[in-house]
């Protein structure tokens, strides 16, 4: 008997396609920065992942080329153009 149901972004490659969709919705501002509170906030309040499904999938997209490194202050990434290519 299974008592749990599995978590829809347990994979962290899930996880980073779902927050390249999220990335792909918002309209970069100045400079084509995405902030991150526009990638958190609908992936774990509307999606109902949890923190580490939310970092595990954001590290992964920045390994795949797809985001950069989240900018030092913490506040906005840009898509990378492996990211853009995602969705051509």
């Amino acid at each position: 008997m299974k008592l749990t149901k599995d978590r829809p972004y347990s994979k962290p490659e899930k996880a980073a396609r779902r927050l390249m969709e999220h990335a792909r919705a918002f309209e970069p501002v100045q400079d084509g920065r995405i902030y991150i509170e526009q990638l958190n906030d609908p992936f774990l309040f509307g999606d109902k992942a949890t923190p580490a499904e939310y970092t595990a999938g954001l590290k992964y997209a920045i390994k795949q080329g797809w985001l950069e490194k989240v900018h030092e202050s913490g506040t906005f990434t840009r898509m990378a153009q492996a990211g853009k290519d995602l969705f051509a």
